[in-house]
């Protein structure tokens, strides 16, 4: 718990509450919307939605930025994507980029009907993963008017290519062809098994990466383990629906989001550093990318310290004002 960690914060200056909302799916996707305490719900105010770090849960780091960004003014909702937490959707931990990317616009929809909300002032946050899935979603949905990342990460380059492309083509068509084979035994019934994630014990051996991930999702400074999951299957999703992501190509076409304004948040020590990088190479103004001194990857999960709130204030009421 130091350093800053306060992946748990709440705030006296602001109220919450627990909605559901259908995507086009019709799947509920459920997500906590919190609001500036006596906000005037006769006036209609800017909103932003928050997504969580791939494989988490609204409660880790997205409850976080949205309670913060409520105490600035703006109306703030963090959602479980589907097939995790609250949401809907089965196998759990399911992998589908284009029904995680669904659930930003299936919140644009719920944010954009409330007579308390501004609809033609809503941004975007997306955490780790979820800042390709936002981008994959804002370059369709032209009602996210603002769209920021924070240590992202490209989860399709993730598992193509593997951190600093360090994985060959041989060893992607191998991880392809243990999933295909696995959808044969859960196809004849066989146990639905999982893959990647976040390690359950440190040994001498662990990869520094690891080791940053398990401080976070397997200490108390950020574990939390949603109705219908245990501690052993948080993070981890499905070997047989992780593949999707080689097809996953979130920075495509980015350039097209302009000129809504993009905002890339990373540590200039994160090991993820290269996707912010890529997005913000590929993009078209108006954009910027900010590097946070010090900070690594999981630091700007919840480490309020170094998390530039100050920055994506500034940045939201800039162009949701």
């Amino acid at each position: 718990m130091s350093n800053g960690a306060a992946n748990f914060y709440t705030s006296d200056r602001v109220d919450s509450q627990k909605v559901t909302f259908k995507n086009q799916y019709q799947m509920n996707v459920a997500g906590n919307l919190f609001t500036p305490r006596g906000l005037d719900r006769s006036a209609r105010t800017p909103a932003i939605i928050v997504g969580h770090p791939m494989g988490a849960v609204k409660e880790q780091s997205a409850n976080l930025y949205a309670t913060k960004m409520a105490e600035q003014g703006f109306v703030a909702m963090s959602i479980d994507l589907p097939f995790w937490g609250e949401s809907e959707g089965q196998a759990r931990n399911l992998v589908s980029p284009d029904v995680y990317a669904e659930a930003f616009s299936a919140g644009v929809d719920f944010l954009g009907t409330q007579p308390f909300v501004n609809r033609d002032r809503i941004g975007a946050i997306g955490v780790c993963g979820s800042g390709s899935f936002v981008i994959s979603a804002a370059k369709i949905d032209p009602r996210m008017r603002a769209i920021a990342t924070v240590s992202m990460y490209d989860m399709g380059a993730a598992n193509r290519n593997a951190l600093n492309h360090s994985q060959t083509v041989e060893q992607r068509k191998q991880i392809i062809a243990q999933a295909a084979e696995q959808r044969y035994a859960e196809f004849a019934g066989g146990a639905i098994q999982l893959t990647g994630g976040t390690v359950h014990e440190l040994t001498a051996d662990t990869h520094p990466i690891q080791r940053e991930f398990y401080d976070f999702y397997r200490t108390p400074r950020g574990e939390f383990t949603p109705a219908g999951a245990t501690r052993m299957t948080t993070t981890h999703p499905t070997l047989t629906s992780n593949v999707k992501f080689m097809n996953f190509y979130p920075f495509n076409d980015i350039e097209t989001i302009s000129p809504r304004p993009m905002l890339f948040i990373t540590g200039d020590q994160a090991h993820s550093r290269e996707f912010s990088e890529d997005a913000y190479r590929r993009a078209a103004e108006p954009k910027e990318l900010h590097y946070v001194a010090g900070a690594g990857h999981v630091d700007l999960y919840d480490r309020v310290n170094l998390i530039p709130f100050d920055k994506l204030t500034a940045f939201f009421n800039r162009h949701l004002a």
